[in-house]
């Protein structure tokens, strides 16, 4: 039995529907995953319904970009009541602030030379929740780079020419707006940003319920490091392949399929305990 707690679909900077990451998630074994799109659950009631047709348990998700003292940290939430009108309106409101942020990148690639237009990095997004990976498919597409990872390398990533910082919205208020709708909040790839595990000792004296330990590219030495930390936190390690259906900056694809990182199925056996003591 494979689970996979971390995927992401077209709703937001995904490159599949989510019948067809259902799908591609059952043909790898996955019989339990979560669908974490950026900003928005547009895309959990189809998952769900694909999954009922093929037998792979749906929990709904989300993933919240956070800004805190030590720079971005990404906030996973899961089983969550995702049609609660005022959750939807929050995550709205950290939608628009995406599509402010990405005409703003396009606006400082323009001064870079990068001559994209923010109306085809709108076309490339689609219905989707607009994001990075749309504006370096646009700077791919024009010609500037090769590669989808090379456009953050060079142009989008932290400390970047064009990267812009999203509008603050704390950890803690991720944490608390997760727990608002029943869900629990899980510090997403803690490796990849800076200083993300410093934070982590307050942000569980806060309430968080999880840490992302099996991740893509994480060693097993990397792991156990991680298990422990968060065991030493009262909190649960979890674990998914961030997939998006292209490379991201500083991974290959190749690693990174649904239910490409080995994660125990006792992860969801502790989280569902620990939904059950949460008030």
């Amino acid at each position: 039995m494979k689970i996979d707690l971390h995927l992401h679909t077209l709703a937001s900077d995904g490159r599949l529907t989510p019948e067809e990451l259902v799908r591609l998630a059952h043909q790898g074994g996955v019989t339990r995953m979560a669908v974490t799109d950026h900003d928005t659950t547009d895309a959990v009631a189809a998952a769900t319904a694909e999954g009922r047709r093929l037998g792979v348990e749906v929990i709904p998700g989300v993933e919240l970009g956070t800004d805190s003292e030590s720079g971005d940290l990404h906030m996973l939430g899961l089983f969550l009541d995702y049609e609660d009108a005022a959750f939807q309106q929050a995550v709205a409101g950290f939608r628009e602030g995406r599509v402010r942020r990405a005409r703003e990148m396009v606006e400082i690639l323009n001064g870079l030379g990068v001559m994209i237009t923010y109306e085809r990095v709108r076309e490339i997004a689609g219905e989707a929740s607009i994001g990075r990976p749309h504006v370096a498919r646009a700077i791919l597409e024009a010609g500037y780079v090769t590669l989808m990872p090379e456009a953050f390398d060079k142009y989008l990533g932290d400390d970047m020419p064009a990267s812009v910082p999203r509008e603050k919205f704390s950890p803690i208020e991720a944490i608390e707006l997760i727990h608002s709708v029943g869900g629990l909040a899980i510090v997403a790839h803690p490796c990849e940003g800076k200083g993300a595990t410093a934070q982590v000792p307050d942000l569980a004296k806060a309430g968080l319920d999880g840490l992302e330990c099996y991740y893509q590219g994480y060693d097993r030495e990397r792991v156990e490091s991680l298990v422990a930390f968060a065991r030493e936190h009262g909190l649960i390690p979890t674990g998914g392949s961030d997939f998006h259906g292209f490379p991201l900056s500083g991974h290959t694809e190749v690693v990174n399929w649904p239910g490409s990182v080995e994660i125990p199925p006792s992860v969801l056996d502790e989280l569902e305990a620990r939904l059950r003591r949460n008030p």
